[in-house]
C-alpha cells in the first residue's frame, strides 16, 4: 500500500541531514545516518491536507485553540494510548526542546539540578546547560532484561535538595527503551516523596517497535508534570515545526501562556503544522502502522548483518526508535579512529556514543528512517570500516 523503498534524493532541499552533514563531521556529501529525521515522504494524508490548506492561499495570522485540532489530539492519545486529555489542559509551541526549556525556567532557578537519564538525548545536555541549570546524570545500565535503571540510586540523586527536575525521555533516546509501567510507577512515588516536578518528552511514543507499550506520564503522575510530543518524529514533518503538550495545572498553564505569547512574543502557530497533526492524528495511523512494521524489518537487518559479521556484538533491537544504539565496545574499537575510518574511508557519517555522554563512547547511533537500500548500503561501510 505504501512505498517505504522509493528512494527520494533530498540533496538540494536544504536538508540538514544530507546537505549540511560536513556541519558536524566536517566533510561534505557522506552517506548519513544522523539526525533523527526519515528519508520516507510523510504520509498521504497529510500531503493532501497540506495541498488543501495550500490552494486557498490565505494564510494570515492563525489559531491552535479549535476543536479540529485539540479533538485530533485528543482522538490519537485515546486510541493509541488509552488516555483522554482534557482539551483546556492542552498546549502549544515551536518544538519539544523549547517547550522543555519554557518549563524549565518556569519549574527551577539557576544553578538547580535537572535529572535526566544517560545517555542523552544531546539536546537534553545543552538546554540545561545552556538555561544556567546543571545536570544531574541517572546512567542506565544494560542487562539481558534490556536498559533498567536502579531505582535506589535514582532516589539517592532525587532526595538531593538543589534537585527541582526530572527531565524524562519516554521512549528513551538513544537507548530506544521503553520503560514499563512498574517503572514509571516508581519514579512517580519517588519524584513524589522528594518534590521533584517532571517534564516528559514523548516525542517518540508513536515509535513503539516492540511488544511493550507506552505509557504516557500522565497515567501514573503523582508530583507537578508536563508532557510535550508532537507528530514530527512519527510522521516525519519537522521541517513544519509545531510541537504540544499537557500542563494540567491551570497555574502552570498560565505561566506557560505568558512566556510564550508576552515574554517571547510567540503567538500565532505555524498554520501548516497544525493542518498536518489534525490529519496524522485523524487520518494517519494506517501509514504508521505500516511504517513501523518497515523500520523493524530496518533494524533486523541490521541485527542479522552485524551479529553475523561479530558475533559478540549480540545486538538486540531496540524496542522503540529507528535508531540502532550499539556498543561497539566488545570489539576493543577506539571510537575516535574508527570515526576518522567511516568518514574519510567510507564517506559515511554515524553518530558517535559520545554526542550522547561520555560514559557512552565506543557506540553508535545509526538512524534507520531510510529505504531498505540504504540501510543495506550503510551497514556495509560499516562493517567494512570495523574490518580495517
Amino acid at each position: 500500500m505504501f512505498d517505504f523503498d522509493k528512494v527520494i534524493d533530498r540533496r538540494g532541499t536544504a536538508c540538514t541531514q544530507w546537505d549540511f552533514v560536513a556541519d558536524r563531521f566536517g566533510v561534505p556529501d557522506l552517506l548519513p545516518f544522523t539526525i533523527s529525521d526519515m528519508d520516507f515522504a510523510t504520509a498521504p494524508c497529510i500531503l493532501q491536507a497540506l495541498e488543501q490548506r495550500v490552494q486557498h492561499g490565505v494564510f494570515g495570522y492563525s489559531r491552535w485553540q479549535h476543536d479540529a485540532f485539540l479533538s485530533a489530539i485528543v482522538h490519537w492519545m485515546q486510541t493509541r494510548f488509552d488516555y483522554q486529555p482534557e482539551a483546556q489542559s492542552l498546549v502549544y509551541g515551536p518544538s519539544v526542546i523549547y517547550m522543555v526549556a519554557q518549563m524549565l525556567r518556569h519549574w527551577s532557578d539557576v544553578n538547580d539540578e535537572v535529572l535526566i537519564h544517560t545517555p542523552a538525548y544531546d539536546a537534553f545536555y545543552k538546554t540545561i546547560l545552556a538555561n544556567q541549570r546543571q545536570v544531574l546524570d541517572m546512567p542506565l545500565f544494560n542487562s539481558v532484561q534490556g536498559w533498567l535503571c536502579d531505582m535506589t540510586k535514582l532516589e539517592a540523586l532525587l532526595a538531593r535538595p538543589t534537585c527541582k527536575v526530572m527531565l524524562l525521555c519516554s521512549p528513551h533516546n538513544p537507548t530506544g527503551k521503553v520503560w514499563t509501567l512498574e517503572e514509571l510507577q516508581q519514579m512517580a512515588a519517588l519524584c513524589e516523596r522528594h518534590g521533584v516536578r517532571v517534564i516528559s518528552d514523548e516525542i517518540h511514543m508513536d515509535m513503539v517497535m516492540g511488544s511493550q507499550p507506552h505509557t504516557p506520564w500522565a497515567k501514573v503522575a503523582r508530583s507537578d508534570w508536563a508532557l510535550f510530543t508532537s507528530a514530527s518524529k512519527s510522521f516525519n514533518i519537522p521541517a513544519l515545526t509545531g510541537a504540544w503538550g499537557i500542563i494540567p495545572r491551570q497555574c502552570d498553564r498560565a505561566a506557560w501562556f505568558q512566556a510564550l505569547k508576552n515574554s517571547d512574543g510567540l503567538s500565532s502557530p505555524a498554520v501548516l503544522a497544525v493542518a498536518a497533526h489534525i490529519a496524522a492524528y485523524r487520518e494517519g495511523a494506517t501509514w504508521l502502522d505500516a511504517l513501523r512494521t518497515y523500520l523493524q524489518s530496518n533494524l533486523t537487518c541490521v541485527a542479522e548483518r552485524l551479529n553475523s559479521a561479530f558475533p559478540p556484538l549480540n545486538w538486540r533491537l531496540p524496542q522503540a526508535t529507528y535508531l540502532a544504539w550499539i556498543d561497539l565496545n566488545p570489539l576493543g574499537i577506539d571510537e575516535d579512529a574508527l570515526q576518522q575510518t567511516l568518514i574519510h574511508q567510507q564517506k559515511v557519517a554515524i553518530m558517535p556514543g559520545s554526542t550522547y555522554g561520555a560514559a557512552s563512547r565506543g557506540f553508535l547511533r545509526l538512524n534507520v528512517g531510510c529505504p531498505r537500500s540504504k540501510v543495506e548500503d550503510g551497514v556495509s561501510r560499516l562493517i567494512a570500516a570495523l574490518q580495517t
